[in-house]
């Protein structure tokens, strides 16, 4: 979602210290290179926040030929993970964020509980081992307990939900690759998590009201944010994003779960065929 080199320039044209930070996104699974923006981020001095709630088990290659996990901390500051439920890893809502940095990872643990805490070490008065500070506001931003026992279930088979959802992807890609009516597909990608698997089509309004007519509810990711009415109250419009808005216009994602059969991932295939035929 990020041009590295658009990033750049608008980093190069403001004065010091404009910007604070960037938050990359590995949008529908494919993961971003982190070292590139780590770089760039250390030249300008920002932090890095990795978005990489679609794209758990993903990772890019550094420039050392290593493969790099979404959100090991080696490159970020801080990744953010979704366990929304239709997420690799469901744990009904809720998320997860991983960090390297100790300061921030203490900081973390006050915000998630009211900005509580019982550490010894972090209390300004100490009456007895009951005693708790309330040091600032903080929020309730703990997953309850059976939410996070259907979440140590799933990880149990997120390596086999992730090897489907990339076998889905292969069989995608192989199907669509000489349809000229296919504009764009996500294609078979190293390291890529697979959230999602994106077409994109002339007539998109179309098929995907064919498709919802046979029975498969494809969706369409994501409407770009500076067109929604909150954010046109703060002045945005229509084109002042233009690929965003153009990716809009001709994007369906079709189903990718880890359960879907091979005779539905053939019906939906057949089906995209037959509305183009």
């Amino acid at each position: 979602m990020l041009d590295i080199e658009e990033v750049e320039k608008l980093l190069r044209s403001e004065p010091e210290g404009t910007f604070a930070g960037i938050i990359p996104v590995d949008f529908a699974g494919r993961t971003v290179n982190m070292e590139s923006f780590r770089n760039l981020a250390d030249e300008y001095g920002c932090w890095i926040i990795e978005d990489a709630c679609h794209a758990p088990g993903g990772f890019f290659t550094d420039s050392n030929g290593n493969n790099q996990l979404c959100g090991n901390g080696k490159f970020s500051d801080l990744a953010i993970f979704s366990f929304h439920p239709v997420k690799h890893i469901a744990c009904g809502e809720g998320g997860m964020i991983t960090t390297n940095n100790e300061e921030l990872y203490k900081k973390l643990l006050l915000l998630r509980t009211h900005g509580i805490t019982k550490d010894p070490s972090l209390l300004h008065e100490n009456h007895g081992g009951w005693y708790y500070e309330m040091q600032e506001l903080g929020y309730n931003y703990r997953l309850t307990d059976f939410q996070a026992a259907l979440g140590i279930s799933q990880l149990k088979r997120a390596d086999e939900g992730l090897a489907r959802r990339r076998e889905i992807a292969q069989v995608y890609f192989e199907s669509f690759r000489n349809n000229p009516k296919i504009l764009s597909q996500s294609g078979v990608v190293q390291g890529h998590g697979y959230h999602l698997y994106i077409i994109q089509v002339e007539r998109r309004k179309e098929l995907y009201d064919f498709l919802r007519s046979k029975n498969i509810f494809c969706q369409v990711h994501y409407i770009p944010v500076h067109l929604l009415p909150y954010y046109k109250s703060f002045g945005w419009k229509k084109g002042q994003f233009p690929n965003a808005e153009k990716y809009y216009e001709q994007c369906l994602s079709l189903p990718m779960f880890p359960s879907l059969s091979e005779n539905e991932l053939k019906y939906v295939i057949e089906s995209i065929n037959s509305f183009f035929n």
